[in-house]
């Protein structure tokens, strides 16, 4: 009999491991595990772990027994911040593009894009975007176009391995507004085409009404509050609500709750 890591329990039977002596087991042990000393599963537990480190998932044995797998090797948590103003600016512009890569069997932040980038139509910020973002004129001035950001998160994603095609990820937002509306909306207003990776997402606010039953109507406050979690960070800041996003699925992964994908193909 082979497991995953195409280790023979037939010879970790017949190693050094398996010679245990019966009178060191205990009545509940043998009950329980009467087939398997407590040195072979020891012994196996380590040979998996290991196996999971080479990949990349440096988790515990402990850590990934607490939560069923995912169907995907990583999430991509995104939220823009958008030129905006009372009545509302048109076009708007994304001006931060923030993402964290979050490891599908942890749950772990393990890389981070983040981005200012200056708008072009209107270049000058009004009070209520500073005042709602928290982002100010000197953050933007000077920074990459749109273009010139989509072109280092292509480089990005290609560096993190999450260009080829044998490894499973999905961007995951709050709402449908920044992969539905925001990105294609001002990538067809700029004539730039929009990359099939930002094509398909979960919408975190419908995967927790999913697990709970009840639709955040306030979005991430409203997750935070059904879940007794701390609100991180500054609210309508794009990296800190990416932040509370990923904290926000951790949470659910760990009740064993399951992502799939929410947006229709395009």
């Amino acid at each position: 009999v082979s497991d995953a890591s195409g280790c023979s329990m037939i010879a970790l039977l017949h190693t050094g491991a398996a010679k245990f002596p019966q009178n060191l087991l205990s009545r509940s042990r043998q009950a329980v595990f009467p087939l398997f000393p407590a040195g072979v599963l020891k012994g196996f537990s380590s040979i998996v772990s290991r196996k999971l480190a080479s990949h990349g998932f440096g988790a515990s044995m402990a850590a990934m027994s607490s939560f069923p797998p995912q169907r995907y090797h990583y999430f991509l948590v995104l939220d823009f911040e958008a030129t905006c103003d009372k009545p509302q600016i048109h076009p708007q512009e994304i001006i931060e593009f923030p993402i964290l890569k979050l490891n599908g069997r942890t749950m772990e932040i393990e890389s981070t894009f983040h981005m200012y980038v200056q708008p072009v139509v209107h270049p000058q910020l009004t009070p209520f975007c500073t005042e709602l973002t928290g982002i100010i004129q000197g953050m933007v001035d000077g920074q990459p176009s749109l273009q010139q950001v989509l072109e280092r998160v292509d480089e990005w994603m290609a560096k993190e391995g999450l260009l080829d095609p044998s490894v499973k990820s999905i961007f995951v937002t709050c709402g449908d507004w920044d992969l539905k509306v925001m990105l294609p909306g001002q990538c067809q207003y700029l004539g730039l085409p929009v990359a099939d990776y930002f094509k398909q997402w979960i919408n975190l606010k419908k995967a927790y009404s999913f697990a709970m039953g009840s639709w955040p109507k306030n979005g991430l406050l409203d997750m935070n509050k059904g879940l007794n979690l701390q609100h991180i960070g500054r609210p309508h800041s794009g990296i800190d609500d990416c932040k509370n996003i990923a904290n926000i699925m951790k949470t659910l992964a760990h009740r064993g709750f399951i992502f799939k994908q929410t947006s229709k193909p395009f």
